[in-house]
């Protein structure tokens, strides 16, 4: 399988994270391609290969114009403006407040176009994005130019990003990007199965009223985890995408038979959907040791479900997502796609 990486990922570096009320050192940190990519060296997976640059167009056909120029220019407007620290947001336009004007300073533009408060801007952010939305690009247009399957080792992950917001390490959203340009390439039919521990609140956002991406969810339950405000089982789409979006909310402490109740639920109505492309969300952050998350599976349920999503015979492509036991990310990962392989 071959595996598409650039090592521009590693310019985002922030220094910290807001976690449990505390200033803590970030989980989402360059170690964990570092550790990726030893682990796929000394695998039989294959070649690891460079994407090349796709520019924007392909990011503005599913995010708001206005919230990119946002992200290429914040870490300049901080520096501007004389703040100290990291851009990160404090403040938003809550529930009693105005959400129909983008304030001018960069203090209150970080909240308008932020979800959460956990994610720091550095100055390699736009640029890590950059390349972690070309690798996707790259792996895709791979699976469908060979008919083989490809990994897209991306970083900064995606599946959070929204339209018009960041949050939960993403910026830009890797998996929509992915499939967006697929049917732009001529697709009908595009499934995104998302098995990060977190919902992927993005994607579900950007294609929730759309029947040409299919898109499904495990992860643990809103009222439990992370991103709370969107991921429960009612969330089925709107408007011509009515029953394309499907949620499989978790509760915490999940083991691999029970999750893999829901994975199997989840490939019977990709069957059903009969999509030409398969964009595999993964997050490996469901591994029972995740200091940030909160599912019991072992490093061998990795490979069992990547042998399992391989029945489905479609043309797959995975892009990494979350997976924060750092130590043991490399080895989960490919024990997945050795999985698929094998099969």
């Amino acid at each position: 399988m071959l595996t598409f990486h650039s090592p521009d990922t590693q310019l985002r570096q922030p220094v910290s994270e807001l976690h449990g009320g505390e200033m803590v050192s970030p989980f989402e940190c360059p170690a964990r391609v570092e550790i990726i990519l030893r682990h796929l060296r000394a695998s039989s997976l294959g070649e690891i290969r460079a994407p090349h640059a796709y520019g924007l167009d392909p990011v503005l056909a599913v995010h708001d114009r206005g919230y990119i120029d946002f992200l290429a220019g914040c870490w300049d407007a901080w520096q501007s403006a004389g703040l100290p620290g990291e851009p990160t947001p404090s403040v938003w336009p809550s529930r009693c407040m105005r959400g129909d004007r983008i304030p001018e300073h960069i203090d209150g533009k970080l909240g308008y176009y932020a979800l959460a408060a956990e994610t720091a801007i550095c100055a390699g952010t736009f640029a890590a994005a950059q390349a972690s939305k070309d690798i996707a690009l790259a792996a895709t247009d791979h699976v469908l130019d060979n008919a083989t399957p490809a990994f897209g080792l991306c970083r900064p992950p995606g599946h959070h990003a929204a339209s018009d917001q960041f949050g939960g390490y993403c910026f830009f959203n890797n998996a929509a990007i992915a499939a967006q340009h697929a049917l732009d390439r001529g697709l009908s039919r595009v499934a995104i199965l998302d098995v990060d521990y977190h919902h992927g609140n993005g994607t579900q956002q950007i294609f929730y009223d759309r029947d040409d991406v299919l898109f499904l969810s495990l992860h643990g339950d809103p009222l439990e985890a992370f991103p709370y405000f969107l991921g429960h089982a009612d969330e089925t789409g709107s408007g011509s995408g009515a029953g394309y979006n499907v949620n499989y909310p978790l509760p915490t402490g999940t083991d691999y038979p029970r999750w893999c109740q829901a994975l199997e639920q989840a490939m019977q109505r990709i069957g059903d959907y009969r999509p030409e492309l398969l964009i595999v969300s993964l997050g490996v952050d469901t591994y029972e040791h995740d200091p940030i998350s909160a599912f019991k599976l072992a490093s061998d349920d990795f490979g069992d479900y990547g042998r399992r999503l391989a029945q489905l015979g479609l043309p797959t492509v995975f892009l990494l997502e979350g997976g924060y036991a750092v130590e043991e990310i490399g080895r989960n990962v490919v024990k997945v796609l050795h999985g698929f392989e094998s099969a």
